[in-house]
């Protein structure tokens, strides 16, 4: 069975959705990419764009400098690799039906569904910070506006009163 850790290396954020390319999902699947993309292709009415995408030029020359790909020209990609989003990955399972793809599915869905969850944990921290932060600032306006109290109700110093301490030579 596939760590998560490693699979985990492998997602990426791009557009702002967590993604896996055809390459490294091939890989997991023990296929080549380009047997994967045929099936794909075969049954692309299930692979909306919300599902899987097509790379631009930008978005792959950004990707390829974070991390080691094949390089262009002969023996190198091709054409722009696609990404399947979270979705693309369940639907995968329904065009590749080896036992390894079943396998690896599982897997991923499993990992999708904890970086979900460590998501959500995330914005409710951030949600508990903020609010703290704000009942920190409701209590220094309090503390604030008592002191202002405070030294509004001191009685005030005459102008000519008698120095208290040493004397300056």
């Amino acid at each position: 069975m596939l760590k998560s850790d490693e699979i985990g290396e492998i997602i990426y954020l791009i557009r702002g959705q967590r993604v896996l390319i055809d390459s490294d999902l091939a890989n997991l699947y023990g296929v080549e990419t380009k047997r994967l993309n045929e099936q794909v292709r075969r049954n692309i009415d299930r692979f909306p764009e919300d599902f899987m995408f097509q790379l631009t030029t930008q978005e792959y020359e950004f990707l390829k400098s974070q991390i080691a790909t094949s390089k262009q020209g002969s023996g190198g990609k091709q054409k722009l690799p696609s990404v399947f989003t979270e979705n693309g990955v369940a639907m995968l399972s329904s065009v590749l039906n080896s036992k390894q793809a079943i396998r690896v599915n599982i897997s991923i869905m499993r990992l999708f569904t904890r970086l979900r969850s460590f998501h959500m944990l995330e914005k409710n921290v951030a949600r508990q910070i903020g609010e703290m932060k704000n009942d920190a600032n409701k209590i220094f306006k309090v503390v604030f506006e008592r002191l202002d109290d405070l030294e509004s109700e001191r009685p005030a110093l005459p102008q000519r009163r008698r120095k208290i301490g040493l004397k300056a030579k």
